[in-house]
């Protein structure tokens, strides 16, 4: 290792495969010449960086279990307690690894620690929690929006929006205050996003209203899938592909509805299920099920792409140039694909009301207008150029020379 290498210690948050895979992702794309690359990832995550040539760490994160229930309850992500234990455990790390920068994707207690121990701190995270981005809580699903009509469920969530918000922000505004960091004014856009610098790994023509700053920068979508397989046959010769997959955070009991609805159609379908029971019955003839599939490969050949309207499976597919079918449930998934709808490259349905025949009509929509496809290509031709010259490493750099702000 050259002695003139910055030494970049990641902290990826076990929530998601996306928190995981994004960071993995970034890490692989710096150069061992100029940087010392360590990576701290769950253990439940070892095989994603099974192979790399990588130095990693098992960093204990909550129950991705834990997470899903209370990101589906609508309650805080994290209580008090896992994020005052999550500092301990960084500042530990920190103190024996000595980076000169960390980068961390939705790990919020280095809004704290990296501060304590005044090292530079980078976020990879979604320009549709910036401050800047205008602040528009869509109605996610929830319990009770299952069986009261949307224009009233969208009534009373409009009032209770801010209070709801502020709740979120309560266990890390406290554990800033036990330290004696200031309030972030209990926006929670704030708190899902502070650090000196924040590498949003989104398309910027869907968020037009974020602009770049000598703190903020896109760094365009990054994208990580299994290893292509060459052998792998996805359709028949001239027949479309609908890709599926719900990930590992969509409501998986809305496949069937998919398959009922895209099954009635002239064309091939193959499903992922990220490793996830499926209902039964979600089979037809034209119909093939994986436990994984490398996405890029699989959205090179699609005609149509379902999914949760998260942005690691919708990136891939803009990325490639095929619209996107998005069944949201939670708010990352709301907000992703209504920028999604509103450039014109997807159609968003709620989970909530994923009916075969609402699904079906969308679908269709999507296969036959050429509009989509043509909105979709430009974020693909977009993407190409950005690829080339993605600004991490001058961004970590300018963030070093500059110095850090106070906090």
């Amino acid at each position: 290792m050259p002695a003139s290498s910055l030494k970049v210690l990641f902290f990826a948050e076990g929530a998601t495969l996306a928190h995981v895979a994004r960071p993995y992702v970034v890490a692989q794309s710096l150069s061992p010449e100029a940087f010392e690359v360590v990576f701290a990832r769950p253990s439940s995550f070892a095989w994603l960086t099974a192979g790399s040539d990588l130095r990693t760490i098992d960093l204990p994160c909550q129950d991705a279990k834990v997470f899903a229930r209370r990101l589906e309850h609508g309650r805080p992500l994290y209580d008090y307690a896992t994020l005052a234990a999550y500092v301990e455990q960084d500042l530990a790390l920190i103190e024996t690894e000595r980076p000169d920068v960390v980068i961390g994707d939705f790990r919020l207690s280095l809004s704290v620690s990296a501060r304590l121990r005044n090292v530079p701190y980078v976020t990879i995270c979604d320009a549709y929690w910036s401050p800047e981005y205008p602040s528009r809580p869509p109605l996610p699903v929830l319990s009770f929006t299952r069986f009261t009509p949307i224009p009233l469920a969208s009534l009373l969530f409009r009032h209770i929006a801010p209070l709801a918000m502020r709740l979120h922000t309560l266990p890390l505004e406290r554990l800033r205050a036990r330290h004696g960091l200031p309030s972030l004014g209990h926006d929670l856009r704030r708190c899902y996003t502070d650090a000196d610098l924040r590498l949003f790994a989104n398309f910027p023509e869907l968020f037009p209203e974020v602009a770049e700053s000598e703190t903020a920068t896109f760094i365009g979508p990054i994208s990580w899938s299994p290893a292509a397989n060459a052998s792998l046959e996805l359709a028949t010769a001239g027949r479309p592909l609908v890709y599926v997959t719900m990930g590992s955070s969509g409501d998986i009991g809305v496949l069937g509805s998919v398959i009922e609805a895209v099954g009635s159609f002239d064309c091939d379908i193959v499903v992922s299920t990220a490793g996830r029971s499926v209902p039964g019955k979600v089979r037809t003839s034209s119909t093939r099920l994986f436990d994984y599939l490398p996405g890029e490969q699989v959205c090179e050949r699609a005609s149509l792409v379902v999914c949760n309207g998260g942005s690691p499976t919708t990136n891939q597919a803009l990325a490639q140039g095929v619209p996107v079918l998005g069944i949201a449930s939670n708010m990352d998934q709301f907000l992703n694909m209504r920028a999604v709808e509103e450039f014109g490259a997807g159609i968003l349905v709620r989970g909530d009301r994923a009916r075969p025949e609402r699904i079906r009509t969308a679908a269709q929509a999507l296969l036959t207008h050429p509009a989509f496809a043509a909105r979709a290509r430009a974020l693909a031709a977009s993407t190409a150029a950005r690829q080339a010259s993605r600004p991490i490493t001058h961004s970590i750099e300018r963030l070093l020379q500059r110095g850090r702000p106070q906090h």
